[in-house]
């Protein structure tokens, strides 16, 4: 089915952050953006305008109703995205946002004088909590959990912490699944816990089954939300 999405706009979050720790250093993680922006195409595919707000990865993606906004730091990344959040019918948060950075940035390369040093750390703003305290009842929210341990309790933690829709949960656990591969095994867990597991996929088909299940949520939201408004006389 084509066109799912047109005349909706669907902003997603893609990539890892970098927090400085220095001129010349950072802390970040393993994310290759690869699972964001395949899940880009497909929303593109399907008719949708689409923002990507991305952290610094080694891919592209072009399309003529598709705005890519860069970014690095996780505070970078939810200052493009608030921008948006009101406009929005959908949002994907795929990005690996780091959740904490160095409470102080050295204005210069830092020697290695001393055989260790440490790093005050501060919270970064959670994206995704915040999106959720304001969104409104038509709007879908789709998260990522991609856990090592405990994989299910802690998905339906963030599913319900994060006021998600929907949470995709992959797990660290299994083979080729995961940052840097370009095949992934998910589940799809709904706020009322009912749950679809697939096997291992590319990450292009493994897009194809988020966006095939926003749009599922989307259609749910839309026909709950008929049946409180009283008919007209």
């Amino acid at each position: 089915m084509k066109n799912m999405f047109k005349n909706k706009k669907v902003l997603i979050t893609a990539g890892p952050t970098r927090e400085a720790i220095d001129p010349v250093r950072y802390i970040s993680n393993h994310s290759s953006g690869k699972m964001g922006y395949a899940i880009a195409g497909k929303f593109l595919e399907q008719g949708a305008e689409v923002i990507l707000v991305s952290g610094p990865v080694a891919i592209g993606l072009q399309h003529p109703n598709l705005r890519i906004v860069q970014v690095n730091t996780a505070t970078e990344m939810d200052l493009a995205c608030c921008r948006y959040y009101e406009q929005l019918d959908v949002v994907v948060f795929a990005a690996a946002v780091a959740d904490y950075r160095p409470a102080y940035i050295a204005s210069h390369k830092i020697k290695k004088d001393d055989a260790s040093f440490t790093i005050r750390m501060v919270k970064n703003v959670d994206l995704a909590y915040e999106f959720g305290k304001v969104k409104s009842a038509r709007q879908v929210s789709v998260g990522f959990a991609l856990e090592t341990n405990d994989e299910l309790s802690n998905a339906i933690g963030k599913l319900h912490k994060k006021n998600f829709d929907m949470i995709v949960l992959n797990s660290m656990n299994d083979d080729q699944a995961g940052f840097g591969y370009d095949t992934n095994k998910i589940s799809i867990i709904r706020s009322d816990h009912s749950r679809i597991d697939y096997g291992l996929k590319s990450k292009e088909a493994v897009a194809e089954d988020i966006v095939y299940e926003t749009a599922n949520m989307m259609q749910l939201k839309d026909e709950l939300l008929l049946q409180r408004i009283p008919m007209s006389a």
